[in-house]
């Protein structure tokens, strides 16, 4: 059985890595689980992953802290007069593969003291980076890496989302000396649509 475990983390928020690991959950039957939601309005990224991935209840773990605030889950936090203890936050045991999914990217501060990527070198699992394809991804993803590495962290490998952008993704993995896992072209967001993309751009052994 593939008991594989990893974090999906991007390069910033909004580039799309709540989608990538909607599709890495459904394609290698994973539980999802998302440490801190920040922002509940819009719906949650739990209930996102539900939706487009068809990931069945049962697989979809609570989040640790739901915070009301759209913001970096420090500040939200603050505002909804939450104490967050990352201390507590420790992967949940589930039976076969588990997808983490961060919020915002690897700086972003859990309370005035940690990051995320704080919270990830602890856990010590492999790290998955989701990036953009589209102009600046190059600083950024060399940025994050950088940070990765400086950390011995282990470096999964790149994930792109998003249009073909063949000189972008091929001078990240080179430059960085990071595998680049394949590229999610983001079309019609429904489990058949999803299901299709990653595998169109994924190898699914790549996760196992």
């Amino acid at each position: 059985m593939n008991s594989a475990r990893f974090v999906v983390t991007g390069t910033d928020t909004g580039i799309g890595k709540t989608i990538f690991a909607a599709a890495l959950a459904q394609a290698i039957g994973a539980s999802y689980w998302k440490p801190i939601q920040a922002g509940l309005e819009d719906g949650s990224d739990s209930q996102t992953v539900a939706a487009i991935g068809g990931v069945p209840p049962a697989r979809i773990l609570p989040e640790a802290w739901r915070l009301a605030t759209p913001a970096s889950p420090h500040l939200a936090a603050e505002i909804d007069g939450v104490t967050i203890d990352p201390v507590a936050l420790e992967p949940p045991e589930v039976a076969g593969p588990l997808v983490i999914e961060g919020a915002g990217g690897l700086m972003v501060p859990i309370d005035r003291r940690t990051l995320m990527i704080d919270l990830f070198a602890r856990w010590g699992l492999p790290v998955i980076l989701c990036a953009r394809t589209t102009l600046g991804t190059i600083n950024h993803s060399l940025l994050s890496l950088a940070a990765l590495k400086a950390r011995g962290m282990r470096v999964h490998g790149i994930a792109f989302v998003g249009e073909a952008h063949a000189d972008n993704e091929a001078t990240i993995a080179a430059m960085s000396g990071v595998r680049a896992l394949g590229r999610l072209s983001i079309a019609e967001l429904t489990p058949t649509g999803l299901a299709a993309a990653f595998a169109e751009g994924f190898d699914v052994g790549d996760f196992q």
